[in-house]
Order: structure tokens, then sequence, then C-alpha cells
């Protein structure tokens, strides 16, 4: 099966024919935060089959792959189209032809969520709080909470002082047991600027009584003001209580009337799903990875709701898809979907008494996996071996075989020359699936014997190796955040908070972006 050519006018006029489409970029995250188009997802063609099943779960779905010159669309269009999708085209001379007709390129990462948190407070009005006016208000003991709304793992990695984790969809559900009186003043934080903007408007959008507002710029420009950044805090949300679910699926209920969401029952979804050949389909958990974890639907994905709305474009690639926001208590469902429908997708909310049947975490679907070469860790010990770890590489630094060599699985055919000589290659990966994707690939190609490595690095019992000691590729799969950037660590906030807040200026000219804005000012 082959895949088409198309040049930038016609990308240009198919992101506004009405019909879905996803536009796909095969670079890694470096390349792509560096310049990209608006719409476009970033799915590096080293992990294509681990994304697209999620991302793009319609076969006959309207795909377009892009990149900056590097060849790698027409390799990701090929592979695509080898795994049963019939839709796939190649945009013609990359973003450098989107550029030379005139249109947009942007840099950064989720950029149609952060830019939507900017016309967000712009349009709403969301009031804020600077870092100088919080810490005062600390100080001196204003009767006031701090509500950190990013995933509690990025709250225990930094965090301000006082700071409680109640990461974004859980803020309203959440609201009535933690903030019992009307008096006390509400200030939503995040690293940067969408999720405390989001965070604090999802409140307003609920109809609270207090006064609600977003920390400015969160942690980072906490750590601007010259303000201490703590690591480690633990404290957390309680659980909800009969009286606070109540008060929560009261204010839903409230948010659904006021923006228009529509509640579906499960025979809607099973209908929907009889026709998502013909019509994206996305199901999301929005629930809490803990309640996920222990207990959900079979093949339900889990994001939870603040995260959709902050990294839509990993997660639902297909623009102009149908897109079911779930839970069980009827807040978390309908306050992600009133974001949503916002940001231009058909959203809707379905909340189901049982979300059970499977425990455990979520497990995106490999396509194309096939039988390949493969090695236990016992019979590994011993052998003339070189091991090479295609995970992420924060992964790769975090923990790695001792002697193991980081590798880009797109980038072998170039790194396999800087690998030490030895009888045998063996792949690694973190749950084992890139290693088996890569052994399948490379099998009687390679400069010597390859073997996957049988349940990948967390089948390794033995002490692990951390930094980046051995390194085939570049580290371009993971953008670093602004306070990992090497040097002056100031500078990259500012540089980051400068581009955040001139997104909405951007917006405002940019015909591609489906936002349509209703949120309520306060």
């Amino acid at each position: 099966m082959t895949f088409k050519t198309i040049d930038a006018p016609t990308l240009k006029a198919w992101l506004h024919d009405g019909s879905e489409i996803a536009l796909l970029d095969a670079r890694e995250e470096v390349p792509f935060d560096r310049r990209h188009i608006l719409m476009a997802a970033c799915v590096p063609l080293g992990r294509l089959e681990v994304i697209v099943g999620d991302s793009v779960p319609r076969r006959a779905a309207r795909v377009v792959w892009c990149d900056d010159g590097e060849g790698l669309a027409t390799r990701a269009a090929a592979r695509m189209t080898g795994l049963g999708y019939t839709g796939v085209s190649v945009l013609t001379g990359g973003i450098a032809a989107w550029e030379s007709a005139g249109y947009r390129i942007y840099s950064g990462v989720h950029v149609p969520s952060k830019a939507f948190a900017e016309v967000v407070e712009h349009e709403a009005h969301t009031p804020w709080i600077d870092a100088a006016e919080l810490n005062r208000s600390i100080q001196s003991g204003t009767d006031m909470v701090l509500f950190d709304s990013r995933s509690y793992e990025e709250f225990h990695n930094n965090s301000i002082p006082t700071a409680i984790s109640v990461p974004g969809a859980e803020l309203v559900y959440r609201f009535a047991d933690m903030v019992p009186s009307p008096d006390t003043l509400v200030v939503v934080n995040c690293g940067g600027r969408t999720r405390s903007i989001i965070g604090a408007q999802s409140l307003i959008d609920a109809g609270v009584p207090n006064k609600v507002v977003s920390m400015q710029n969160g942690t980072q420009g906490w750590h601007l003001a010259g303000l201490p950044v703590l690591k480690g805090e633990t404290r957390r949300a309680p659980s909800v209580s009969a009286a606070g679910h109540a008060a929560a699926k009261a204010a839903a209920g409230r948010v659904a009337e006021r923006f228009g969401v529509r509640s579906i029952d499960p025979a809607t979804l099973a209908a929907w799903k009889a026709e998502a050949e013909t019509r994206a389909l996305f199901v999301f958990d929005v629930r809490s990875p803990e309640e996920y974890e222990a207990g959900h639907v079979p093949g339900m994905k889990n994001v939870p709701g603040g995260q959709l709305v902050q990294e839509t474009d990993r997660h639902a690639a297909i623009w102009g898809g149908r897109v079911v926001c779930v839970d069980d208590d009827g807040a978390r469902a309908i306050m992600t979907a009133h974001w949503m429908i916002q940001m231009g997708w058909e959203a809707v909310a379905l909340t189901l008494d049982r979300l059970n049947g499977e425990t455990g975490p979520y497990v995106s679907p490999a396509l194309g996996l096939t039988d390949a070469p493969a090695i236990s860790v016992s019979d590994l010990a011993g052998r003339s071996a070189v091991v090479v770890d295609l995970d992420w590489s924060r992964a790769y630094y975090d923990g790695h075989i001792p002697g193991a060599w980081y590798a880009i699985r797109s980038r072998l055919a170039e790194d396999f020359s800087k690998l030490p000589h030895a009888e045998t290659i063996v792949f690694t990966s973190g749950d084992g699936v890139l290693a088996r994707l890569a052994a399948a690939e490379w099998n009687r190609k390679a400069p010597a014997p390859v073997f996957a490595l049988t349940g990948g690095t967390k089948a390794w019992t033995g002490a692990l190796e951390t930094g980046p000691t051995h390194m085939a590729s570049a580290a371009e799969d993971m953008r670093l955040r602004a306070r990992e950037m090497p040097g002056k660590v100031e500078d990259a906030m500012n540089a980051y908070l400068i581009w955040e807040i001139e997104l909405v200026n951007q917006m405002a000219t940019d015909d591609d972006q489906r936002f349509r804005v209703m949120a309520e000012r306060k």
C-alpha cells in the first residue's frame, strides 16, 4: 500500500474543511520543540508503533506526516501504511514548505494546550497573584490555601511552601472538603502558567463562593522572585466525603448546564464504538492514577483530566474526533469535557457507577509486534555483547544496565558505528517493547546478530548505572524543562515564560486554532 504527497496549501485547506485530520511530526521532541506547525503532534519515528494505536485509533483517518527535511516523514508514512492505515500522506517539502507558503511556525511543546490557557486568561480575565504578594500572604497568616494542580510527581519534585497537591480535575471534586469557609482565599499554581490558569478558572466556572486566583508563573515565578522551592513534599488532598461528593456533583451540574456539556449513557458509547471506523473515538478515564489502577474498564486509557487538557496533542491526534471523558463521580468528567469543548473538540461526559474489571496501570498497544530474536538476563551474562538501551533518555540517566549504550531507535543506522565491537547486540528498553521492535527490524541487517532482552530493563535484577555514560545518540528525545537547562536556570525560566505569554498574541492572528472560550468572569 502506498501513500500520497500533498503541498502546503492543500494541508492548509484540509485543516479547515471540517473533516477529521491528524497532522503528525516524525521528529524527536527536541527538534520538534525548535520549530513545528501549530496543529502537529510529535510522534517520533522510533516510537511510532507504541503511540499511534492510541493517538490515531481510526485506521482510515486522514493522516499527514511532516518533518523538517530529514526524510523521517516518508519513513513514518511507509511504516504507518504497513500497519494498516489507509489515508496517509506526506507534506512535500516539510515544514519549510509550510513556512515558505506564508504560514506560521511555532516553537515549544503542547502548544495548542498552552496557547489555549493564555487565551482563557485573556478572555475570562482570570485573576492572579504574583510571588511577592503570595509570599506576604503566607507570612502574614492570611486565611488561604494553595493548591498545586500538576501531577503529584511534579509537585513532589518541586513545590511552593504550604502547597497541597490537587491535580487539575480533582480541584472541583475535592474543593468542598478542603475549603469549608467561603472567606478563604484560594490560590492555584503549577510549574509555569497553563495549569494555574485552567485550575483557577475551573473553580470560578464551578461557581465556588471563594475568591480564586492563579499563581502568576507558578513555581518558576516563585523561584525567579528569589523564594525557596521545596523538594520532596507529600501533602495531598484527603478522600472525598459524602457531603463533598454531593457539592462537587452539584457544581459540575451547573457547569454542564452553563457550558453545554452533554452526558451520554453506556448505550451511546457502545453505538459510537460501533462507528469508530468512520468517526474517530477517544475514551479517557480521567480519574487519578491510583483510582484507575485499583480498578478500571479493560482497554480504557487513563489520562487524568488536568493532564488531558495540558497535553491534548499527546493523547488525541485526530482533530475532529469524538472525546468521551469518563469518571465514577459525575464531576471530573464534566469539568474535563467543558475544557475540551472550549478547545474545539466534540467532548462529552460519561459517569459509570462501576469502573472495574481490570487493575494496574494502562499499557498502550504496540502495533506491528512480531517474533524477534530474544535473550534472557541470565543468558546475557558472560556473552560478548553490547547492550543498546532504546528507552527515554531521562529513564536511561535514572538507571540503565551497566555498560549499556543509549540510542534512539530511528537513528540506529547511523549509530551502530559508534558502538564497541561485540559478537552480539542486545536491545533493551523499559518494558522491552521497543527492544522487540528493534530486534525484529534489524534482524540479519545489523553489524552483528541482534536480540531483544526479554522483559527489558525491568527484568534486570543487578545494580544499575546512572547518568549519560555511553551516548550513541544525542539525547534529543525529550526537551529539558527550564529548571533542567544547562547554564543559568533563571535565563531559561524567563525565556520560557516570555514565550508562553506571547502565545495569546499569536492566537489572535492564527486561523488554524479552534478555540471558543466561554469561561466565566469573576
